[in-house]
């Protein structure tokens, strides 16, 4: 199945910043009150303090220097003010960033929770279908980018508005003619952000969009790099490598000259607007206008305070347009249509009564039953038994194509069914249906004589064992890998689980025995002790019925002959589907079902299959192999 290649999105959805905005509230009410209400306190003392410059010089210093004796009481007092004014200032902004970092954290760890909770809620379509390295670089880069928003753009975007508005009515208040010159030239600033800020939300979008991909390339051959080495492939990795690296380099250079080249923009034009207002309120005072040489200090610093801000937020605009993009990244995954279940038939624990009726209990009993409530407000309870049925299944992952058709057949309880035929012939995909990863499109599949579309997933699942190709073991002890299979099982019965699949014996050469701790998906094991372990799992879930998906594909000779042994032991009294490229593993079975193209062309026991002299017959003699 391929993957599905993402194309790099040009802009962020619509909505994807208020429902940021939105998710950033979220629980924090109280926290961002007290930020804007500290905010305003900074932004405040930094008006005041610009303001009292110019009364500072016009009603103490320039007085004291008319004056014979000078008395420097008043001025003490002032400068004294003037220091409470900047403590104020600086007490109120470590205040909301030490606040906004909490935030910030809290925010995205809830972010976090919310994505794997969800993921955990997606089908196995998902996953088949998007590179997992891609998934991770939202977990990872895309959560990032809101991190560095959150803690510093947010605050720094609203210390700045509120400094705007409260500095541009303070130079209103004292110069009107001076305050038309500052307007002239925050246009031009504007035109600048607004040039400069468009070109690169683009690439900043698109850099986001291919770092995820390189990511994924990254993971994939990381996996594969046995692969790699065998088919001395490392060129071409290298090349493709190279490709993605390129490309993400483009991006993220454009975006980054676009947004690096913001800051001495607006330093300049600053720097410009600095010396037109000197020159101005000069020639103002000079042509005996109502402009006194402290205010002119005071505008001169009131522009700066009022310019800066502009500077902040426009320098912030390329963390804005990053988390928007990766907030965008996140939101997709968030949206991803959960798995669809509308099962109401529940599996649960039952014994029978005196009367020899079936009744639900708390306790395991060993025994099972499929809980049934019907319209009429009644319930029946029928026995688990591991009865199978397919009738007349059509399946397609893609309506362009079916790959199996008409598929019809049974395994009662107790049987041994075997599927066997060439790769990509259906044989994995039958049992994916049983599982219900994949609905089927047309026909029936009923379990103990339940259709299993009115079967709980959650509970169809925990009556199926399943034994991959591929074993997955996660970090923990040997022991905690085997109960993973039934989280409530005691030490006893994983150790007897590991007797029946013959896992024991290795893992008592371990060096802490079952306490051994694996890492790394068991990269200390051998492929058959990782299989061993697998089987172990599946038996002290002690499933009534079971799927051996090419179990003993990846065992030598020596081991699949003990753990034949084990298994045989497991599948005793269940039904078993059992997917095997070794015939020797089938022969046994009650029935064996050989498929081609998604069609099943014989049926039958081993003897049955010899004597028809067909396709079994002669994959059995070797007069052609499954491919």
């Amino acid at each position: 199945m391929h993957k599905h290649k993402h194309g790099p999105m040009k802009k962020a959805p619509k909505g994807t910043a208020k429902r940021l905005f939105r998710l950033i509230l979220k629980g924090n009410g109280l926290r961002l009150c007290v930020v804007v209400a500290a905010i305003l306190i900074s932004s405040i003392a930094t008006v005041s303090s610009s303001v009292f410059l110019g009364a500072l010089i016009d009603d103490y210093i320039k007085p004291l220097l008319l004056t014979d004796a000078p008395v420097f009481t008043g001025l003490l007092h002032a400068l004294i003010a003037m220091g409470c004014l900047y403590a104020a200032g600086l007490l109120s902004t470590y205040l909301y960033n030490r606040i906004m970092v909490t935030i910030s954290q809290t925010c995205l760890k809830n972010i976090r929770n919310d994505l794997f909770a969800h993921m955990q809620t997606l089908p196995i379509r998902y996953f088949d279908t998007h590179p997992h390295g891609d998934i991770m670089s939202v977990y990872t880069n895309d959560v990032d980018t809101l991190r560095q928003m959150i803690s510093q753009s947010i605050p720094q975007a609203m210390s700045s508005m509120l400094s705007i508005v409260s500095v541009f009515c303070a130079m209103l208040l004292m110069s009107w003619q001076l305050t038309l010159v500052v307007i002239a030239s925050v246009f031009c600033m504007l035109s600048v952000v607004r040039f400069i800020g468009k070109r690169s939300s683009t690439f900043f979008i698109e850099q986001q969009a291919d770092l995820g991909k390189l990511n994924g390339y990254i993971e994939e051959m990381i996996e594969g790099q046995k692969v790699i080495k065998v088919f001395c492939h490392e060129q071409q990795a290298k090349e493709d490598f190279d490709a993605l690296n390129d490309k993400l380099a483009r991006s993220s250079r454009r975006a980054n000259q676009y947004a690096n080249s913001l800051m001495p923009a607006m330093t300049n034009l600053g720097n410009l607007q600095y010396v037109v207002i000197a020159i101005a309120g000069g020639a103002f005072s000079l042509l005996g206008g109502p402009i006194t040489i402290g205010t002119i200090a005071a505008f001169l610093q009131l522009s700066k305070s009022f310019t800066m801000p502009i500077g902040q937020i426009s320098g912030q605009l390329n963390s804005i347009i990053m988390a928007l993009a990766g907030a965008a990244r996140v939101f997709a995954l968030m949206d991803e249509a959960s798995e669809q279940d509308d099962g109401y038939v529940t599996l649960v624990n039952a014994t029978y009564d005196h009367a020899g009726n079936l009744q639900e209990t708390e306790t395991r009993t060993g025994l099972w039953a499929w809980k049934h409530p019907h319209a009429d407000g009644t319930t029946t309870y029928t026995e688990l038994t591991g009865d199978v049925r397919f009738f007349d299944v059509d399946f397609s992952y893609n309506p362009e194509k079916t790959i199996l058709h008409h598929i019809s057949l049974y395994a009662k309880p107790g049987q041994k069914l075997a599927f066997v035929g060439s790769t990509g012939a259906g044989k994995t995909t039958i049992t994916n249906l049983i599982n219900r990863f994949y609905d089927i499109a047309d026909g029936k599949i009923r379990y103990d004589g339940i259709n299993i579309n009115k079967i709980r997933k959650r509970d169809l699942r925990q009556s199926l064992g399943i034994v991959l190709q591929d074993t997955n073991l996660f970090t923990g002890t040997v022991r905690d890998n085997i109960r993973y299979g039934r989280l409530d099982a005691t030490d006893a019965e994983v150790e007897a689980a590991a007797k029946l699949a013959n896992a024991d014996e290795f893992i008592h050469r371990l060096p802490d025995g079952y306490d051994t701790l694996l890492t790394d998906n068991g990269a200390s094991l051998s492929q058959g002790q990782r299989q061993l372990l697998a089987i172990a799992r599946t038996a002290v879930a002690d499933p009534p019925v079971m799927i051996l998906d090419e179990a003993t594909s990846s065992i030598d000779t020596r081991t699949e002959a003990l753990v034949q042994q084990g298994m045989d032991g497991l599948m005793h009294g269940r039904t078993v589907f059992v997917i095997a490229h070794r015939l020797s593993t089938v022969q046994n079975a009650d029935a064996i079902m050989v498929l081609e193209h998604g069609r099943i062309i014989e049926r039958g026991d081993h003897k049955e299959l010899i004597a028809q002299k067909g396709i079994y017959y002669q994959l059995y003699t070797g007069a052609f192999e499954m491919e």
